[in-house]
């Protein structure tokens, strides 16, 4: 469960702020502040997902502050609803922290016991906030909570083989409903496949599906094909985030069928 941080006086101290004379426009400076410094968190991780393999008990993850600010740091595992309530049976380890700068924070993710499904992975996130503390620079500031959100993977021991291994596995075909194609694309395998590119070709034109979203273990997933011809030589070329972050070389397979 996600902690509520005014009951910490360390997080008190780090409490974000806009002061009364300032209201006025803190909508706007909020909105300008958020475009401006998205995608920038101060604080960064080793990993950019997590593989959490079911035979340990627990897992880390080093969380670093190359800045020259302290900040306090609140972590907390929850679902792809991104809410607080929902039961995980993980737990983070110090769920709240300060980390000064240039230093480090060894993180640990511990299993609690649980009833996931073991012929597939499970999806989970980790989540880690970080709140800046408070400048005694006179003057109007205001500070903002950021927050990092990365994938953490449930992986039952006894699956056999790695992501990566079975992408031969998965099957492309087409689909037209109400005059509408779709590239329906099948996964077989047990395990989460997220795509860094996924285009069809024809003909040696490339037909780009733009961020496609992430294959479930043992599901199906349609993306739009607005405007793109078809035939027998049709096929696929795609990339997927293997467990380190990193990318797979792009694999070519055959669409089955161009109905």
């Amino acid at each position: 469960m996600r902690l509520d941080a005014a009951s910490y006086p360390m997080i008190k101290q780090f409490i974000l702020t806009i002061p009364v004379r300032v209201v006025a426009c803190a909508c706007l400076t909020l909105a300008t502040l958020t475009l401006s410094m998205a995608g920038h968190a101060a604080l960064t991780l080793n990993n950019t997902r997590i593989v959490f393999d079911s035979d340990k008990r627990n897992t880390s993850v080093v969380v670093r502050n190359p800045s020259n600010s302290s900040y306090a740091v609140q972590t907390w595992i929850n679902t792809e609803t991104d809410d607080t309530t929902t039961t995980v049976p993980f737990a983070t380890s110090p769920p709240l922290f300060k980390i000064n700068p240039n230093s480090e924070q060894l993180l640990q993710i511990n299993a609690l016991p649980n009833a996931l499904p073991q012929d597939r992975e499970s999806l989970f996130f980790f989540n880690l906030q970080e709140i800046p503390h408070a400048s005694t620079e006179p003057g109007n500031q205001l500070n903002i909570a950021m927050r990092t959100r990365i994938k953490l993977f449930y992986r039952p021991q006894h699956l056999k083989g790695k992501p990566t291994e079975q992408l031969k596995s998965l099957t492309f075909s087409v689909n037209e409903s109400q005059a509408v194609k779709q590239l329906l694309v099948n996964n077989p395998t047990p395990f989460h496949i997220t795509f860094i590119r996924l285009e069809v070709s024809t003909n040696g034109h490339l037909h780009k599906i733009s961020s496609p979203e992430m294959l479930a273990p043992l599901s199906q997933q349609a993306y739009p094909l607005a405007g793109m011809h078809l035939n027998e030589t049709s096929s696929v070329l795609f990339s997927v985030i293997n467990d380190f972050g990193g990318y797979t070389q792009p694999m070519t397979l055959p669409l089955q069928s161009t109905r």
